[in-house]
């Protein structure tokens, strides 16, 4: 069964950083996209970012120029770099792993950047 654990979540105040790690338990080449959502409270889950294995990455719009997604396929880890962080970008963030129509998710974790 395919696992996703991640890390790196807390309280940050606004512009400060934070880098998200997700591991996951088989060899991150065979999903064919990887990534990250996020769900703030009383909203629906969003696309933050996904990186498909053929390359490239894309952002939701909010994120671009701020976030940066990477994927270790070494190390079987997914990143997420954040800068520059708003009071909006609050929520749980989940990293995802997909293939064979089929959606894997880690546990969350929570952000929550502080004004």
């Amino acid at each position: 069964q395919v696992q996703l654990v991640e890390s790196g979540g807390g309280f940050v105040q606004v512009g400060g950083s934070l880098r998200l790690s997700c591991a996951v338990s088989e060899r991150s080449l065979s999903f064919s996209s990887v990534g990250w959502y996020r769900q703030a409270a009383g909203n629906q889950r969003e696309l933050v970012a996904g990186i498909p294995s053929g390359g490239g990455t894309n952002y939701i719009d909010s994120a671009k120029g701020r976030f940066t997604a990477s994927r270790d396929n070494a190390k079987n880890t997914v990143y997420l770099q954040m800068s520059s962080l708003k009071p909006e970008d609050t929520a749980v963030y989940y990293c995802y792993a997909y293939k064979s129509r089929q959606y894997y998710w880690g546990q969350g974790t929570q952000v929550t950047v502080s004004s």
